[in-house]
């Protein structure tokens, strides 16, 4: 049954979704910067670095050689051999090109793979706290989401045991987010084992969320890839915007066994067709090129980390994990909201209009209590956040 609003009829799927959280916020950012106000931004999901001049420049170079017409739907051979290539030499794993596809985006490549995998009343695992397109993506093809709730208290631990209590005879996939957003959590090498094992021997896909494999601080980055032996079981999700700062450039692509690249392929034939012509050969310097940038942003974050957490550790009220990843904080501000006796929605709502700080709430990450704040942005505007936030929990 179709939606109506006013005179106009809408489809049912579209009235399953909501806005994202985060472009919420950001517009009420907007609205409040295009009135002259000073903002500390901690809400960006995106890395505050540009993009590295080497691919800059590539993108340069194949608009003067030209480089405008369509390519193949899946991407340029040449790009999806070097996704290839660097995935093995960073991972170990044993992909073909043709077991590989380049989208608009990591989202695109998500957004596909669940129209593609997902029928209704399919069931996906989401290990919470989940970012905040996962559920909508599920229940924008039919699909149902099934959380398995991890607790801060335990550093948003993911086991084995957790995904098992979960898992009924609809199970389709198990969505894993490693390292996580919002909370930074990193699931270790023998959970994901695991958990991976436990799928293949039901006869259900993994699919791995790996925006933020390369900002992983545990050691050495861990890609579900490596795990060749249940090659067949895992559908890899990977994004160029996080790895090299380049989110405007939407680069993103998937790896998974051939017959679900044919699927993905003959769907993104009929919506967006190949990514930007110009955007592929910029990704493909990314790819093949010096991967000193990805070191050098990495350790630049776990800095900005170690920043953000010490502020938000000497602030009354407010309790913290050390992130294991990407570049969010997620604080616990449970006893702020229940001594003021509002939700989080509203608590960040009024730290944005009042204390002139940009936060994402908890309740879009499926975990009330929580604020997320992004650590990518430069060490004065984190310290001038913490300072605010500070100021604006005394006041209340």
């Amino acid at each position: 049954m179709s939606s109506t609003t006013g005179a106009t009829s809408f489809t049912a799927r579209i009235g399953r979704i909501e806005i994202s959280a985060t472009m919420a916020i950001n517009n009420e950012a907007t609205r409040l910067r295009s009135q002259g106000v000073d903002l500390a931004d901690l809400g960006a999901g995106e890395p505050h670095f540009t993009t590295p001049e080497h691919i800059k420049q590539a993108c340069i170079e194949a608009v003067q050689q030209n480089f405008s017409k369509y390519t193949p739907v899946a991407g340029f051979k040449e790009l999806r051999e070097a996704l290839v290539a660097r995935h093995h030499q960073d991972f170990g794993s044993e992909y073909s090109f043709d077991e590989t596809i380049v989208t608009t985006g990591g989202k695109s490549a998500l957004f596909n793979t669940f129209q593609v995998m997902i029928d209704h009343g399919d069931e996906v695992i989401i290990p919470v706290p989940y970012w905040v397109s996962f559920k909508d993506m599920v229940e924008y093809c039919g699909g149902k989401c099934s959380f398995v709730t991890t607790r801060a208290e335990e550093g948003f631990r993911l086991t084995a045991a957790m995904i098992e209590q979960a898992i009924t005879p609809k199970t389709r996939i198990i969505l894993l987010n490693s390292p996580n957003n919002p909370s930074g959590a990193v699931v270790s090498q023998k959970d994901l084992k695991a958990i991976v094992h436990l799928a293949a021997s039901r006869g259900i896909y993994v699919m791995s969320d790996e925006c933020y494999v390369y900002l992983d601080y545990t050691g050495k980055p861990f890609s579900l890839g490596s795990l060749k032996e249940y090659k067949n079981s895992l559908l890899l999700m990977g994004s160029l915007s996080k790895t090299y700062a380049m989110t405007g450039w939407r680069l993103g692509f998937a790896m998974a066994p051939k017959a679900v690249i044919g699927q993905l392929q003959k769907l993104q034939s009929q919506s967006t067709s190949n990514p930007t012509s110009i955007v592929q050969k910029a990704g493909l310097a990314a790819v093949s090129g010096s991967q000193q940038c990805v070191a050098d942003m990495r350790a630049e974050y776990i800095k900005l980390r170690d920043r953000i957490i010490a502020g938000l550790r000497t602030i009354p009220g407010v309790k913290v994990n050390v992130p294991q990843g990407a570049f969010y904080a997620f604080p616990d501000v449970s006893e702020i909201v229940d001594r003021v006796g509002i939700d989080t929605v509203q608590l960040t709502s009024r730290l944005l209009r009042d204390g002139h700080v940009v936060g994402v709430p908890g309740e879009a990450f499926g975990m009330p209590g929580h604020i997320r704040f992004s650590y990518a942005s430069s060490a004065e505007n984190i310290d001038r956040g913490i300072e605010r936030v500070r100021t604006f929990f005394a006041s209340l």
